[in-house]
């Protein structure tokens, strides 16, 4: 190991076993941290791991609560070590909005694949971030794919038609739904639906009449989206930047360029979404589903979107920790803490608007007493003001007309 190393990176990096095991936890921990000083050990452990990440399949397997996301995770798991591969299971708790306590039940439910040497399974909870996953899953997975494991999956917490973060950082974003999960209508609504690259119909066994007419709605809704409607089929290049030069993305900019680089048609091949049913309970439709998966990273290797996608994922996730980062530096500064106070209660008894509020606190934060931001309803703080030409020539007609004094 050389001098400048952390500690946990020989372990991490070595053969599989407990030492491992316990290198692989003692690091997400650290990853999870939010002390300052374990940030940046953290930071020095990630650049050393890098290279040898990036090798395995990331898988996000998302649904409804109740749906049988842990059943079907294990049995998938069982099955893929029984091939040779190592499985990384991320599994997110949801954090209780009162107490700020999560369960981490989800590793109870997945028993006999928790005991197996070739698996590791590590509960975080999601600690208040949307999305559906925990803020440091994208370095956890880094994590486990250094310590060797071909195949990570992010298990989410349950979810409903928004939280797709896990699609902007996996490889391949499997929906579950459940069989009477809703009609037609409901299947059409945009969210998590247009962003799968695989719906599973599970607990097929329970109707099968309901499982094939949920089947049949997904599917007519899929061909509603045309090739589900995504920013990547706009025909750019391959790596031609979304937005304009100089302009930053914001969090949904991020996630469908994410989420995008990776169903790019090249040659005319393009994955088409599909529908299946399944029984993870009874084991039936395991192998099927994982036949699909297969082919799905085969066409994207293939295609060059698998590296696209990776690529503009990594940069979804540099904007997203800087404005993470930018969030914490707000909230630790000087002038804004001194300040903070005073403006919240301001705020609170109706004494000055929430916009005006923000802006002063910014306009502290930047230390620039000239700085003219605005912050309205719709709006980004910290937004550079721009003034509307048609606004002008009004301004200068009415001074026009206006009687000098």
């Amino acid at each position: 190991m050389a001098p400048d190393s952390h500690p946990l990176a020989a372990p991490l990096l070595g053969a599989p076993g407990p030492a491992q095991r316990r290198a692989i936890a003692k690091a997400i921990t650290l990853l999870e941290s939010t002390r300052a000083d374990h940030r940046a050990q953290a930071d020095a452990l990630l650049t050393e791991l890098l290279p040898r990440t990036g090798r395995s399949l990331r898988l996000g397997i998302s649904g409804v609560p109740g749906v049988g996301k842990s059943t079907f995770i294990e049995a998938l798991g069982l099955m893929l070590i029984e091939r040779g591969h190592r499985v990384a299971v991320l599994a997110v708790d949801p954090s209780s909005s009162v107490s700020g306590g999560s369960i981490l039940g989800d590793k109870t439910r997945m028993e006999r694949l928790s005991m197996d040497e070739r698996a590791y399974i590590r509960p975080s909870p999601s600690s208040g971030t949307l999305g559906g996953v925990a803020e440091k899953t994208r370095e956890a997975m880094l994590v486990c794919e250094a310590a060797g494991h071909d195949i990570v999956i992010v298990e989410t917490v349950g979810v409903g038609q928004s939280e797709t973060a896990v699609a902007g950082m996996t490889d391949m974003y499997c929906l579950l739904q459940l069989p009477n999960a809703g009609d037609d209508l409901q299947a059409i609504k945009k969210g998590v639906m247009e962003l799968a690259d695989l719906v599973v119909i599970n607990k097929a066994d329970l109707d099968d009449a309901a499982a094939t007419r949920a089947q049949a709605q997904i599917t007519s809704s899929l061909r509603l989206y045309g090739l589900h409607a995504r920013p990547e089929h706009d025909r750019r290049p391959p790596g031609a930047s979304e937005l304009p030069p100089g302009h930053a993305p914001t969090a949904g900019t991020a996630v469908a360029a994410a989420v995008g680089g990776g169903h790019r048609e090249h040659g005319g091949a393009a994955w088409q979404p599909r529908v299946m049913r399944m029984s993870a309970l009874k084991l039936a439709g395991i192998d099927a589903f994982w036949n699909a998966v297969s082919e799905f990273k085969a066409l994207q290797q293939s295609n060059g979107g698998f590296d696209e996608k990776r690529r503009h994922q990594a940069l979804a996730w540099m904007w997203e920790r800087i404005q993470a980062g930018l969030k914490q530096q707000f909230k630790a500064a000087p002038a804004v803490r001194a300040a903070l106070a005073e403006t919240t209660a301001r705020v609170l008894d109706g004494r000055l608007a929430a916009s005006t509020a923000a802006r002063e606190l910014l306009t502290k934060f930047s230390g620039d007493k000239d700085q003219r931001g605005s912050v309205d309803a719709g709006g980004e703080p910290g937004v550079e003001a721009r003034a509307d030409p048609s606004h002008q020539d009004r301004d200068q007609e009415d001074q026009k007309d206006r009687p000098h004094a």
